[in-house]
């Protein structure tokens, strides 16, 4: 770690709020408890020259991955410096994280914690791994309590809204924002140019759809990490709602002159995409930046996340998982493959020149109108 590393002030006890308003050279204020990777790679993106964490990085309650990203960034991790930093800081103020400490520009100290090194995050993690039964045994109970209370949704689709946009026989292209979905994105390119597949974005995975040059065609989720100008794109807005019908979501979207269709269920919003799509017919869904594995239901950090693992299944003769997709393939086209392409199409034109009596007669006319050209020119000069 730096002897000091000194930055602007930007503090969010929700990170991906926090992740849309840090500047390069920022110091990261967080409230986050078993930082997820998710999270650390947009920490990454926007430059910041430290994160302070009010609270453990590593709980202990699985081994986490967040951490481990920023320290192989270079990026200092001061670690459960208490919540009541966030009542001693105000956004935009100067602070300067000296070692374990972090001061004032007069030299006050405002906090203290721990400083994260990689000695001592091997040290958590392998105490986490240790303690990744129970949370296995709880992703079970988990599974069972959803299916329970969401059976008539899963497996007859009772209680899917309609929707305007058609989804019957297309495919359909769910995208969040989650593990590696810039590049999957990209990768999927040829395949959304020819198959033109529905655009479905969740929460977020709007925005990345506009990032990468897409206009989605639906939004779906609590509305909480999506801009207003993608909600205003001119996409279907379904809200992801509580159970009992709240839905927080529908008073910003409201608020901003916009009138979305309800979707009450139990789970995540990625889940009530994938249901939606399959309720209403979709031939195949396309998904980027899901989560499939443990680890990543574990890092998203919520108990409901037990109901992907069921959605997958009822879904899962039309779920295609593009994640890591743009790891698996990657072009091998190389300049001087171009070169070579080039060159053999030039000696293809030549051979039909030299062996054909059209290409005779072709190369005659050429060398006709090259001998006139030569002409003009001489006279020009006599």
């Amino acid at each position: 770690m730096p002897a000091a590393v000194g930055g602007t002030v930007r503090l969010d006890r929700r990170t991906k709020r926090l992740t849309k308003r840090l500047r390069p050279g920022d110091i990261a204020v967080i409230h986050h408890s078993d930082l997820d990777r998710v999270s650390a790679e947009a920490l990454v993106r926007s430059g910041v020259s430290a994160v302070v964490n009010a609270v453990p990085s590593v709980s202990g309650r699985y081994p986490n991955l967040g951490p481990g990203i920023l320290l192989d960034a270079g990026i200092p991790l001061l670690d459960d410096v208490g919540e009541e930093l966030f009542d001693r800081l105000d956004e935009g103020s100067r602070v300067v994280l000296i070692e374990d400490e972090l001061r004032s520009p007069d030299g006050e100290v405002l906090a203290k914690g721990t400083v994260l090194t990689p000695e001592l995050l091997d040290d958590q993690l392998a105490r986490a791994r240790a303690g990744l039964s129970d949370q296995i045994e709880a992703f079970a109970d988990n599974t069972m309590e959803y299916l329970r209370q969401e059976k008539e949704l899963l497996l007859e689709g009772v209680g899917v809204p309609e929707v305007a946009t058609p989804i019957e026989g297309r495919h359909v292209l769910i995208v969040v924002r989650g593990y590696d979905y810039r590049s999957d994105l990209e990768a999927l390119r040829p395949y959304i140019s020819e198959y033109k597949p529905l655009l479905m974005g969740v929460d977020g995975g709007a925005d990345a759809l506009i990032e990468a040059g897409y206009r989605p065609d639906m939004i779906i989720g609590d509305m909480d990490s999506v801009s207003d100008a993608t909600l205003r794109c001119g996409a279907e807005l379904v809200v992801h709602a509580y159970r009992d019908g709240r839905a927080p979501g529908s008073d910003r979207l409201r608020a901003l002159g916009l009138e979305p269709v309800i979707f009450p269920a139990l789970g995540t919003s990625e889940d009530a995409a994938m249901l939606l799509a399959d309720s209403k017919g979709a031939q195949l869904l396309v998904a980027v930046g899901t989560h499939a594995s443990l680890v990543e239901f574990l890092d998203k950090g919520r108990a409901g996340m037990a109901s992907t693992f069921l959605t997958r299944l009822r879904v899962g003769p039309k779920l295609v998982d593009a994640k890591g997709v743009s790891r698996i393939y990657r072009s091998e086209i190389r300049g001087w493959h171009l070169v070579l392409l080039v060159l053999s199409g030039l000696l293809a034109l030549v051979a039909a020149m030299a062996f054909t009596d059209f290409g005779r007669q072709v190369a005659d006319l050429l060398i006709a109108r090259w001998n006139d050209v030569v002409y003009f020119v001489k006279e020009l000069f006599t």
